[in-house]
């Protein structure tokens, strides 16, 4: 369980603007960080246990890590955190120019910090790529998260085979999904493939995701209905959108869970 926190709700206040917040979360004090997306509606959603007491987890792609707090919340006995800390370091395709990617000034780690350091959590926060996951450098897990990851992948099946060799329990993979592609091809694999500018690849259907997470040794035992994922206090204003930004500003981003061993 989380420490006690030794951090004035005052100072909390004072670095919390300071922060390019991702998620939105409940910080001690009444201060809520203005995130970009707003996750807190989607945990009814995730076939996340009430208890966790016991257990050891991993979240992957952690962010300012709203799910791993919210996994020690829940009991976890440990909790590890991982990310890429340098923004110029996620799966970039091959057609943006390294001057691009080097000018995205977002530390991925100093909201965690903060929020960490408020909640008087315990949760450890580790630089790693989901690529390098290895059972020699992290141990194994007894439940394992990854949410909103696989999309900005080049290879999810090579990063879920990562997953795989250190899960040793349950695995919960939450991302988007293409409801279109779903609806069209609602038994064959397919996917929306971006990967032009931006580290977007993919919109999977739900016959893919599924297929994704058995191609790296996973067994399926569960897909939940589709949830949407909003936009938080942080969001920044939509100015001659697409439809799909316009939708998702207003309503929020199709994601789908599923539940693996």
């Amino acid at each position: 369980m989380a420490a006690a926190s030794s951090t004035r709700p005052a100072d909390v206040s004072a670095s919390v603007p300071k922060v390019h917040w991702f998620h939105t979360i409940e910080l001690p004090g009444g201060i809520v960080t203005p995130g970009r997306w707003d996750t807190r509606s989607s945990i009814k959603h995730l076939p996340i246990p009430d208890s966790l007491t016991g257990k050891r987890c991993l979240d992957i792609g952690t962010w300012d890590g709203y799910w791993a707090f919210e996994f020690e919340r829940r009991g976890a006995d440990e909790v590890i955190a991982i990310d890429v800390r340098d923004f110029a370091n996620w799966d970039w395709p091959g057609n943006v120019q390294d001057a691009r990617k080097a000018a995205v000034e977002i530390d991925g780690c100093i909201g965690f910090e903060v929020a960490r350091e408020a909640l008087g959590s315990r949760v450890e926060h580790r630089e790693l790529s989901v690529y390098d996951l290895d059972p020699q450098a992290v141990g194994k897990f007894d439940f394992v998260f990854m949410g909103t990851v696989l999309m900005h992948l080049r290879d999810p099946v090579g990063a879920l085979m990562a997953v795989r060799s250190v899960t040793d329990g349950s695995f919960v993979s939450a991302d988007v999904f293409s409801l279109t592609m779903s609806l069209l091809s609602p038994t064959r694999p397919a996917a929306d493939l971006n990967g032009d500018g931006i580290p977007a690849w993919w919109a999977p259907n739900v016959a893919c995701r599924q297929r994704w997470l058995v191609s790296a040794g996973f067994r399926v035992d569960e897909t939940r209905w589709p949830y949407l994922v909003k936009s938080g206090p942080g969001a920044p204003p939509v100015k001659h959108a697409s439809f799909h930004d316009w939708f998702a500003n207003r309503f929020g981003v199709p994601h789908l869970a599923m539940r693996a061993h």
